[in-house]
């Protein structure tokens, strides 16, 4: 399955052509370095590009102040973590190993090299994304994570970075590991801790506190103005932002929750054009986000907008759930849609513990080896309950319907038959949940006669029915009964994704009768900013 970013051991010793160097000391300055320099440490804004000339820089681990990994950069290469497309913050420590010359470019001035000379971002971009790979990979970050198993906090960050591409470290509570973290930030080891970097143990975590930290979250200018706003970290919100950034437009992508949405919570997308062996949805927009931040677009998360008002000069208004607010020309609804929560007792004192609405590698941990059971006749229950089936020791698919015919591929619903590790239950319905502390069963109902019985589980993926998210909007476009956005002649607009709100577009499965379709959504969110350009010149 394809994974992001090529690999490392390949990319790693590319170096920059020559004429790439020569511009590089055209725009950026020399300095030396004296050895044991700490060039970055966790934390610090990214804000330059570094070439290395002469001499090594190692990663330093941050509780240790020891190597933290045996490769070090050396002449002809660079320092760089993939947040300098977007102006994050270094995760990784980094120090000189002897006296090292250096170039260094500015951000900004590196950005706009990187647009004139297609063939060195290439390279740059390509290296970025295998070392933040290889990060994923190895489970290695300045982002520790202490207790994750047993508090809901830790565990709604871990959550979060691994939907984002963040590489992270967990450990257990009382583990070797664990113990030799606390002693070097003086904390208890007994208790559980969000850590980022050895100098920042984060009191009541959130992922707004942790996105902070990162750089993911910086604070806007007030009343800051951008030609579109994007509402939506989605495959349409991000398909979107590539083409707004590519036509030179600013544009910011907001996004609520994870870059991805609800098609980043898939483990597995088969049917997608250009990826035959297949490609997780996380990875797939992923790439689509480093291809906006090359462009130039920016992204706000983890933010929501609470509300939207066209203003009397046009411009639209949209406010956050902080206060904080940004214009724009025009604005793009992809907010897409939301798995219901079922209205069941005591359902979401299980959330995180038992329930879970994606199924991802984070996810499948809490059920290796154990009797899982997944709601729904959707593609993103089948690639669930395959991606499940391979840590499971049984996989239950309870669908309320008589067939998979009409909401399931063709090719999912025949590998989900072929499946030994995996039964389909049609005419079933989830009405209770039970446990203690974590989900430990599950009362099951036939829907034609009404005989009911128990199922032991220790996970309940939940991925049935979709709500829009148009609650933002407030009244500023018109809806259809189910919440769905008009648009087009249904809406009176001028083109098929205007709303009948002008200057307003809706792409992506929050649309009214879109096709709710990944390949779709991106077609849509690419298709939309010609008409957008167009409002916007008029």
């Amino acid at each position: 399955m394809e994974t992001i970013g090529r690999d490392l051991r390949e990319m790693q010793r590319v170096p920059l052509a020559q004429s790439h160097v020569t511009a590089l000391r055209a725009a950026g300055v020399a300095r030396r370095y004296p050895a044991g320099t700490f060039v970055s440490r966790p934390g610090e804004p990214v804000d330059r590009f570094i070439y290395v000339v002469d001499g090594e820089i190692e990663v330093v681990n941050p509780f240790t102040d020891e190597r933290h990994v045996p490769a070090t950069l050396g002449p002809t290469q660079f320092m760089g973590e993939i947040s300098f497309l977007d102006g994050g913050s270094w995760s990784m420590a980094m120090r000189t190993v002897r006296d090292t010359d250096v170039i260094e470019v500015p951000r900004t001035d590196m950005l706009r090299l990187m647009s004139e000379i297609p063939e060195m971002s290439d390279i740059v971009i390509t290296v970025l994304a295998a070392r933040r790979r290889r990060q994923i990979e190895a489970r290695d970050g300045n982002l520790v994570l202490l207790g994750e198993d047993s508090d809901g906090a830790v565990r709604r960050i871990a959550d979060f970075a691994s939907r984002n591409r963040l590489p992270y470290q967990s450990y257990a509570l009382g583990s070797p590991e664990a113990e030799a973290v606390a002693t070097s930030c003086t904390i208890s080891a007994d208790s559980p801790a969000v850590i980022f970097g050895k100098d920042n143990v984060i009191s009541d975590p959130t992922p707004d506190k942790v996105a902070r930290l990162l750089g993911l979250n910086r604070e806007l200018v007030e009343d800051e103005s951008f030609d579109v706003v994007i509402v939506g970290g989605g495959p349409a919100g991000v398909a979107a932002g590539v083409y707004a950034g590519a036509e030179g437009l600013s544009a910011l992508v907001v996004e609520d929750t994870a870059i991805g949405g609800q098609a980043g919570t898939s483990s597995r997308i088969e049917n997608y054009m250009g990826f035959p062996t297949g490609i997780s949805g996380a990875d797939l927009v992923w790439r689509g986000e480093v291809q906006a931040m090359k462009f130039g677009t920016r992204f706000a998360m983890p933010r929501r907008v609470a509300n939207l008002e066209r203003l009397g000069d046009g411009k639209f208004c949209a406010t956050f759930d902080n206060g904080q607010r940004v214009r724009a020309g025009a604005v793009v609804v992809a907010t897409g849609v939301q798995y219901r929560r079922l209205p069941i007792d005591r359902l979401s004192a299980f959330e995180g513990n038992g329930v879970y609405y994606s199924a991802t590698e984070n996810e499948a941990r809490f059920c290796r080896g154990a009797e899982t059971a997944v709601i729904g006749g959707g593609n993103s229950a089948g690639q669930a309950a395959m991606f499940l089936s391979r840590s499971a020791k049984h996989v239950r698919l309870l669908v309320r319907g008589s067939s998979l015919a009409a909401s399931m591929s063709h090719y999912l619903s025949s590998r989900l038959e072929a499946d030994p590790a995996i039964t389909i239950e049609y005419g079933v319905e989830v009405i209770a949940v039970d446990g203690d502390e974590h989900l430990e069963a599950l009362t099951l109902r036939n829907c034609d006669d009404g005989t009911t019985r128990n199922f032991p589980t220790c996970a309940l993926f939940v991925m049935v029915g979709a709500a829009p998210n148009t609650g933002w909007l407030s009244g500023l476009v018109d809806l259809d009964e189910k919440g769905f956005v008009r648009t087009g002649e249904a809406a009176g607009g001028h083109s098929q994704y205007a709303t009948s709100c002008p200057g307003v577009f809706a792409v992506g499965d929050v649309r009214a009768g879109s096709i709710k379709r990944v390949a779709s959504s991106v077609g849509e969110g690419s298709v939309v900013i010609s008409s957008a350009w167009e409002f916007l010149q008029t």
